[in-house]
């Protein structure tokens, strides 16, 4: 367990900081600008053979070359000449996305890309006093305040921008008694998280196994002599070693069969995209078996819209598969009726309701099973991919309809208490993470006192 309190003491008196965004601070801290406490660094590598780092907002920065390395694909220094060099403890920021907090003190010694700015703290200052300080969502609204463009993607940081902003500066033993403070809560909290996501884990490997279960073998029927489920049911082998055995009355056949049209896609040509207009989805927003329509692309015009529906129109039920991206395998079911149009990295399946039910056609795409089939399937180039003739004709195994039906009810009731579970903990992670922003923010702003 991880407090979810501290008792706080507050400091015995304090002052206007003189910085609107900033409030009040201890009597005895001090504000200056950052210009004052940082020098920018601009010092670039001879031949590109150091480590290349990166920087992201939930990690802070990485050694990126320990992952291109793994992953086989080692970059060539030749073309890392010029790339600024990076000392451990040097603060590395994503000049387009330090508003959103990707900026951080590296544990490294590497270098980055020329796009980032680094800067070296001088003077008697702890860094990790800023490492909590800058990545707080106090400064990083006054970050994107100071940042230059119009469309937040395109945002950017600039170092005489980032210098002007007012840093709070308590006197150095507070500045290493904040960060200790903080180091030992947050890697609590940190824990504590982690813990909760191994049981989101676990629960949502307990779903994928009831799935399987259940479009492979049918529904359990339970003997009352019994305290588990079995099922009472001759099996055969499916003759698909990802699939296993079915229920011998069960039939197996390619994907085609079951669809009332060839799988299709989007169009392969890109649109003007509008603020207003048609929503035009994308693989970014298949999510958690949905359409999250706030993920779109963007907007389309009528225009554009009625030449795709040519190709092809949503229907409500249709179901939608990634086919190529990182995310190739995710899977989503329409349900509304509301106009809007995908692009290409979707694929369409819509069933035949004579041979299956979309319910039974959707369970069986999201079952390990089938995401086995679909690994074992694509095809790398620059990122993984699956065509659309290979998912045609990757296997399925289809029961009656009537079972189609008891099937689909009962995965949705299981899994209903599954995913009630899932939320439980998602919503406790939340609350631990507003708690550690919260704590952070009290404690490095003098809000709450740590000596």
């Amino acid at each position: 367990m991880v407090e979810t309190e501290i008792k706080i003491q507050r400091y015995e008196s304090y002052k206007d900081s003189g910085v609107e965004w900033l409030g009040e601070i201890p009597e005895h801290w001090e504000t200056r600008r950052i210009k004052y406490i940082f020098n920018e660094i601009n010092e670039r590598s001879e031949d590109g053979n150091e480590d290349l780092l990166s920087v992201s907002q939930y990690t802070g920065v990485t050694n990126k070359s320990d992952k291109v390395e793994a992953g086989g694909m080692l970059t060539n220094a030749e073309t890392l000449e010029g790339y600024k060099k990076v000392a451990k403890g040097d603060l590395v920021s994503n000049i387009m996305l330090a508003w959103n907090g990707s900026l951080g003190f590296s544990p490294f010694n590497g270098i980055t890309s020329p796009a980032y700015s680094i800067y070296r703290i001088y003077g008697e200052n702890d860094n990790r006093y800023f490492h909590y300080l800058l990545r707080t969502e106090l400064y990083k609204a006054e970050f994107k305040r100071n940042s230059s463009g119009v469309i937040e993607s395109r945002l950017r940081l600039y170092t005489d921008d980032f210098f002007k902003i007012e840093a709070i500066l308590p006197p150095l033993p507070e500045q290493t008694a904040i960060a200790q403070f903080l180091d030992d809560k947050t890697t609590k909290i940190d824990q504590a998280i982690a813990i909760k996501q191994q049981q989101i884990a676990l629960l949502k490997e307990r779903k994928q196994i009831l799935i399987h279960k259940a479009v492979t073998r049918g529904v359990p029927k339970r003997h009352p002599e019994l305290d588990s489920g079995s099922h009472p049911v001759k099996l055969k082998d499916a003759g698909v070693e990802w699939i296993g055995e079915i229920p011998e009355h069960w039939e197996v056949a390619s994907v085609k069969y079951i669809l009332e049209i060839p799988i299709t896609d989007g169009p392969h040509t890109t649109p003007q995209l509008y603020e207003v207009g048609i929503p035009f989805i994308s693989a970014e927003a298949i999510k958690n078996g949905k359409i999250d329509f706030n993920k779109k692309r963007g907007f389309i015009s009528e225009k554009d819209h009625q030449l795709f529906c040519l190709k092809y129109k949503p229907k409500r039920n249709d179901i939608y598969m990634v086919k190529s991206g990182a995310t190739t395998g995710n899977i989503a079911m329409v349900n509304t009726d509301e106009e809007f149009s995908i692009w290409s990295p979707l694929a369409v399946f819509r069933t035949n309701n004579d041979r299956m039910l979309p319910s039974f056609l959707y369970n069986f795409l999201e079952s390990q099973a089938f995401k086995k089939g679909v690994e074992l399937s694509w095809s790398f180039g620059t990122q993984q991919n699956i065509g659309m003739g290979v998912l045609s004709n990757l296997p399925i195994s289809i029961p009656p309809l009537s079972e189609q039906k008891e099937i689909a009810n009962y995965i949705e009731t299981a899994s209903a208490k599954i995913e009630n579970a899932i939320n439980l903990k998602e919503q406790e992670i939340s609350k631990l993470q507003e708690y550690k922003s919260s704590l952070i923010n009290s404690v490095v702003t003098g809000k709450v006192k740590v000596l």
